[in-house]
């Protein structure tokens, strides 16, 4: 399966999605579309989920084309966007993440999503800085970044939109590893093999004893959490 924004290969029993709209990699509602029916279609064929960008970009957030030009458009995009980070983040398969360069806003959202995230080496900027270009955090965000993000460094991730480089990111909790760019895909292809041989069903068990209780509690808030956001900007 290709669309213009994403690619999907079985390599093994590993399902490997590469995004690459030729630009940022946002999450614009064209990649999310190809996001979810690649996640559907993992789910029936592979037994594990390698996901990637391209080289220097693995991925810039929501669309703020889309973000900027009216509330409906933002509300569609975002409950669009969080259905699909919850759906990342409760994947029944082992979900390694190949993070080839910036990971912003939600893209960073993105990497908290990941069982195994391996990172790249190289100048490139993680974080959540939303509060920089003017949006509050959305629970989802929050709630995420305290689910991984170091706890002593949470305020300063959250509150203070730092942005770290991939090695400080492989310390706070963005990233499990930094390695060389030339390094990272085969490392995600490694680890997903290695747990994609574990058992599946006691996999998705535990991984829905280990995050369903907070999927539950972020997907319960997401309504009044956007009817909130959009409030403040009137």
């Amino acid at each position: 399966m290709t669309t213009p924004t994403l690619s999907y290969t079985l390599e093994g029993s590993t399902a490997v999605l590469r995004m690459d709209d030729g630009k940022a990699n946002a999450l614009s509602d064209a990649m999310i579309t190809a996001l979810v029916e690649a996640l559907a279609r993992a789910e029936k064929e592979a037994g594990a989920v390698v996901l990637t960008g391209r080289p220097d970009r693995f991925c810039a957030g929501f669309d703020l084309k889309v973000m900027t030009a009216g509330a409906e458009g933002v509300r569609k995009l975002f409950l669009r966007g969080a259905d699909l980070l919850v759906k990342l983040n409760g994947l029944p398969l082992p979900l390694v993440i190949a993070c080839t360069g910036h990971a912003l806003a939600g893209g960073a959202q993105v990497l908290l999503t990941g069982d195994v995230r391996i990172g790249a080496v190289g100048p490139y900027r993680i974080g959540l800085n939303e509060t920089t270009i003017g949006m509050p955090l959305p629970i989802l965000g929050v709630e995420f970044a305290r689910a991984r993000l170091a706890p002593t460094e949470l305020s300063r991730a959250t509150l203070g939109a730092q942005i770290y480089t991939p090695e400080e990111a492989a310390k706070m909790g963005y990233l499990d590893q930094a390695l060389p760019p030339g390094e990272v895909l085969a490392r995600a292809m490694e680890e997903a093999e290695r747990l994609g041989a574990l058992s599946r069903p006691a996999y998705a068990a535990t991984k829905q004893r280990l995050r369903g209780e907070l999927l539950a509690r972020v997907t319960a808030s997401l309504e009044s959490d956007m009817d909130s956001l959009l409030a403040m900007f009137g």
